[in-house]
C-alpha cells in the first residue's frame, strides 16, 4: 500500500454512534458516504484526465504509487468492494476473498496500461453500485461479512464507510503525488 494512504483505510470507522452495541449511521450519514461515492468517478476524471503521460507514470514520490496505478487501483479495488457487497447481501456471513494490492499495482495493467479504460469501468462501475446502495433497507446495512486478514466480521454500513474513505483518500494520494512534481 503507498504510505501516504491512510494505514489500512478498510479498518477505520469514522464519523458513527453506538445504538444497542451495535453501530450504525444514521440515514443521513449513509447517504452523504454513498454520493461521495457517486460523485467520485466525476472528481476522479477532472483530476486526471489533461495529464500529460510523464504525469500519470511517474513515481514523483518514493515508495508511493503513480498516478496511474491509483487510478488502476481503484477499478480493482472498486470491483472487488461490489463484489463483496453482493456477497454480503446473498449469502450468511461469506468469507471475502483478499488480494494483495502492491502486487496488483506491479502488474502491467496497472504499471503501463492507459487509464482511460479503468476511468470508463469506474464510472459504470460506480453508476451500478450506487443503485444498489440507494435501494439497501435496514436490514440489509446490517448483514454481515468476514475479511479473513482483518480477521473481523464486518457490516455492509462498514464496507459504505471504507469505500467512502477509499475515494477520498486517492483523491488526496493523486494530489499529493501531483503536488510532488519537480518544476520543469
Amino acid at each position: 500500500m503507498p504510505l501516504g494512504l491512510l494505514q489500512s483505510p478498510a479498518l477505520k470507522w469514522a464519523n458513527r454512534t453506538l445504538r444497542g452495541g451495535t453501530i450504525m449511521l444514521t440515514a443521513a450519514e449513509r447517504q452523504q458516504k454513498i454520493d461521495t461515492i457517486r460523485r467520485f468517478p466525476a472528481e476522479l476524471e477532472a483530476l486526471v484526465s489533461h495529464l500529460s503521460e510523464a504525469d500519470l507514470y511517474t513515481p514523483y514520490l518514493d515508495g508511493e504509487w503513480t498516478v496511474a496505478q491509483n487510478v488502476h487501483h481503484v477499478a480493482d479495488s472498486h470491483m472487488n468492494s461490489v463484489i463483496r457487497l453482493k456477497l454480503a447481501l446473498t449469502e450468511d456471513q461469506p468469507t471475502i476473498k483478499a488480494y494483495h494490492q502492491d502486487d496488483w499495482a506491479e502488474l502491467p495493467d496497472a504499471k503501463n496500461a492507459p487509464i482511460e479504460s479503468s476511468l470508463l469501468l469506474i464510472k459504470g462501475l460506480h453508476a451500478r453500485w450506487c443503485i444498489l446502495w440507494d435501494s439497501l433497507d435496514e436490514a440489509a446495512w446490517a448483514r454481515t461479512w468476514h475479511h479473513p486478514e482483518a480477521g473481523k466480521i464486518l457490516t455492509v454500513e462498514d464496507l459504505l464507510n471504507t469505500y467512502d474513505n477509499h475515494c477520498k483518500a486517492h483523491i488526496d494520494q493523486i494530489q499529493r503525488t501531483l503536488a510532488a512534481k519537480k518544476p520543469q
